[in-house]
């Protein structure tokens, strides 16, 4: 529905050529915002509602006291993968996960692979490439997840997220220590602090889809196949610098990467640069840097980074 209402406000009422390049660009530029736009004040509502009435010392208790036998970081990954949301709708979630009371580690592990791995994406790969590689590809994006979100977890980058973020968890407890209000009554005070939340964010993901749009409506797909060709051994470090500036979600890169494979690009250089187009996209970016300082934003990029080169490369040897 918001495509075709994003079809009929730019090439309908406002005119602009569908087939031309700038066209192109407008719209997938409207097209995105309304989504994510719609997608931020949907789940910053829902997780306040959550936050309101969660009891967040008991959450955090029940991590500690180790009842999930060191699994906290593989269920995070795991729920990361069933829920079907892009990188920068995935952001809210890990902001409202921060601000309940679950460590940060395990709340990088669900949002490193659930833009990576969901059902839609799932569902449409076993269709292009078919279901061994659909497989390892799953189950490549879950563990890095998990593996990763321990990895960080255990070098203390708590300190590194803004101070904003750890300020109404606070309150939040706060509250819920002093006062047992109903949800019509806690209302007003969720939708103000989830629409804060959005508006401070809102700049950070205009510019970044701003950028996207460029990229999405002027660079070629040709320009791709002309740097990651099987006789490049750089190929897949490459195709991950490469798909930072551009965003797309996992069933939207997809064609693309079958159009790459098609055209000669090794299966695993192609799977790197749709891992990286969907979890390292300058919109994330752009949005992370509102609620984590650069040191944390640079180490988390810099280590998904890394590990999707190091895929790429093995995905190159196995498939």
């Amino acid at each position: 529905m918001l495509e075709s209402f994003a079809d009929w406000l730019v090439f309908g009422l406002a005119g602009l050529p569908s087939e031309a390049h700038w066209g192109d660009a407008v719209h997938f530029f409207v097209y995105e915002t309304m989504k994510i736009g719609l997608l931020l004040v949907l789940v910053t509502h829902l997780m306040g509602l959550i936050n309101a009435y969660l009891p967040v010392q008991r959450v955090r208790e029940w991590i500690a006291s180790g009842r999930l036998r060191g699994s906290e970081h593989l269920v995070a990954s795991g729920f990361g993968a069933v829920t079907p949301f892009c990188s920068c709708s995935s952001i809210p979630l890990f902001i409202g996960f921060l601000q309940g009371g679950i460590p940060l580690g395990v709340t990088l592990s669900f949002l490193i692979t659930s833009p990576l791995v969901n059902e839609v994406a799932l569902a449409l790969f076993i269709g292009l490439f078919g279901w061994q590689v659909t497989l390892i590809y799953a189950a490549s994006g879950i563990l890095l997840g998990t593996v990763l979100g321990w990895a960080l977890g255990k070098f203390r980058l708590g300190r590194f997220v803004e101070d904003w973020v750890w300020d109404i968890a606070e309150g939040r407890a706060e509250q819920a220590e002093s006062t047992q209000k109903s949800l019509w009554e806690r209302l007003p005070s969720v939708s103000r602090e989830a629409m804060g939340i959005v508006t401070d964010i809102a700049p950070y993901v205009l510019a970044g889809l701003a950028i996207g749009a460029g990229i999405h409506g002027y660079v070629p797909t040709g320009f791709f196949e002309q740097y990651l060709s099987g006789g490049n051994p750089l190929a897949v470090p490459l195709s991950v610098v490469l798909a930072v500036p551009m965003y797309a979600n996992a069933s939207g890169i997809l064609p693309v990467v079958q159009a790459l494979v098609a055209k000669g690009v090794p299966l695993g250089t192609a799977i790197a640069f749709m891992m990286a187009v969907v979890g390292l996209s300058l919109p994330e970016a752009m949005m992370l840097k509102k609620a984590m300082q650069t040191r944390l934003l640079a180490t988390f990029f810099g280590a998904v980074g890394v590990s999707i080169i190091g895929l790429g490369y093995l995905f190159n040897l196995v498939l």
